[in-house]
C-alpha cells in the first residue's frame, strides 16, 4: 500500500503527530476567533502611518500571505522584518506587530527593545514567554494556548496566527473580518482537509506529491497567491528537508526562465509547482499560460495546483491547506519524521554559546 494511504504507517513515522496538527488548522482557527474576536486597541493605534510585521520563520508567514491579499488594498505600506533591525522611519506612527510563537525569538525580541525607545505602537502575538510578559505589563496583544497543534511546529500552528493577524489589522481599521468572512475561510479549510486528507486516496496533492522525492521544489504564484508559495517554500524545506524556493509572476519572467537551462540535470532533479487561480487577472493569466510552455521546452517536470474556490480569502486557505499536506506527503515519501529540525537546532545551540 502507498504510505499516503496508510494510516497506520504514518502514524508510526510521524512521531510527533504533524498530521493532527494539518488536520486541526479549523479547530485552530475557531479557537483563535471564539477567544479573541471582539479583540480591541487604543483609539490612537489608528492614527499609523505605516505597519512593521516583526516574525521569523514560521512566525512571519501569515504576514506575507496577509500582504499578498490586502496590499493593494491597504491605505498604509506594510513591511515585514526578519532581522535584528527596524526601518529607520520607525516612530510613533509605526505599528510594530511582534510576532513570535514561542514569545522569545531573538530577532522580534531585538526588533521589541527598538520599538519601544522609538516610541512605536506595538501589539504581540504569542504563546509565552517574552511577549506574554510584555502583554501583562500592559502591551496589547493575542496570546494565545496551541493547543490544537499537536506537533508544537509554529509552521504548523498557522490557524491561530492567521486569525491573530486578521483581527489585528481589523482592530486597527486596515481591513474588514467579519463572522461571515471568517465562517467562510473556516468552511474552506474543512472542504479542502478532506479532499486532500489520508482518507483521500489519489488526490490531486498526493500525486503532486509522488513527483517530489529526489527533486528540488520551485513554487511559482502571483498576485494574491504570492503569500502562500512563501508559506510553500518554508514548509516544505523544514517538513520535507528538501530545497525549496518561492518565485513571483510576473517578475520571474524577466530572469529566472533561462535559468532553467542548466545545469541540464534540472530535468531529473528539479519541479515546479505553479498556484494557478481564475481570480489571476488577465494578464497573469495569459503569464501563467507561457511560463507553463517554456517550464515544457526546458523539459523541467510541472506541476499545477488550481485553486477553484470562488473568493481570494478562500483561496489563501485553500492554498494553505495544499501545502501543508504537500509538504507533509514529501517527508512521508522519503520515509522522514517531519517535525524534528535538527539543523535549525543546531544552528540556534552554537549560536546561543557564542
Amino acid at each position: 500500500m502507498n504510505i499516503l494511504d496508510d494510516v497506520s504507517a504514518i502514524k508510526k513515522l510521524d512521531a510527533s503527530n504533524m498530521l493532527g496538527s494539518i488536520e486541526a488548522l479549523g479547530a485552530q482557527m475557531e479557537q483563535m476567533w471564539a477567544q479573541h474576536k471582539n479583540f480591541k486597541l487604543p483609539a490612537n493605534y489608528k492614527k499609523i502611518k505605516n505597519v512593521v510585521v516583526a516574525g521569523m520563520g514560521g512566525s512571519a508567514l501569515p504576514a506575507h500571505v496577509l500582504k499578498s491579499l490586502s496590499e493593494i488594498n491597504l491605505s498604509v505600506p506594510l513591511e515585514i522584518i526578519s532581522d535584528y533591525n527596524l526601518p529607520g522611519y520607525a516612530n510613533a506612527n509605526t505599528l510594530v506587530i511582534l510576532s513570535s510563537y514561542s514569545g522569545s525569538t531573538e530577532e522580534p525580541v531585538a526588533l521589541a527593545k527598538q520599538a519601544i525607545k522609538r516610541k512605536c505602537k506595538i501589539v504581540v502575538v504569542a504563546t509565552g514567554k517574552n511577549f506574554a510578559k510584555m502583554h501583562e505589563s500592559g502591551t496589547p496583544g493575542i496570546i494565545f494556548d496551541p493547543k490544537y497543534n499537536p506537533c508544537g511546529s509554529p509552521r504548523m500552528g498557522l490557524g491561530y496566527q492567521f486569525i491573530g493577524l486578521f483581527l489585528i489589522f481589523q482592530a486597527v481599521g486596515l481591513l474588514k473580518f467579519t463572522l461571515k468572512d471568517f465562517n467562510t475561510a473556516l468552511a474552506q479549510v474543512k472542504k479542502s482537509t478532506h479532499a486532500w486528507g489520508v482518507g483521500a486516496s489519489a488526490n490531486a496533492i498526493k500525486k503532486i506529491a509522488a513527483q517530489l522525492p529526489n527533486r528540488a521544489v520551485l513554487f511559482f504564484a502571483a498576485d494574491h497567491l504570492k503569500g502562500n508559495a512563501h508559506v510553500a517554500a518554508n514548509q516544505m524545506n523544514e517538513n520535507s528537508k528538501r530545497l525549496t524556493a518561492p518565485f513571483y509572476i510576473s517578475e520571474l519572467n524577466h530572469h529566472l526562465m533561462e535559468g532553467l537551462r542548466f545545469p541540464s540535470a534540472n530535468r531529473n532533479n528539479l519541479l515546479v509547482v505553479i498556484f494557478n487561480s481564475k481570480l489571476y487577472s488577465p494578464k497573469i493569466q495569459e503569464r501563467v499560460n507561457i511560463t507553463k510552455t517554456v517550464i515544457e521546452k526546458n523539459k523541467v517536470p510541472l506541476a499545477t495546483v488550481n485553486l477553484t474556490a470562488s473568493t481570494k480569502l478562500e483561496q489563501i486557505f485553500e492554498a494553505l491547506v495544499a501545502s501543508s499536506f504537500l509538504g507533509f506527503y514529501g517527508s512521508m515519501l522519503e520515509g522522514i519524521d517531519p517535525t524534528p529540525i535538527p539543523y535549525v537546532d543546531y544552528f540556534k545551540e552554537q549560536l546561543a554559546k557564542k
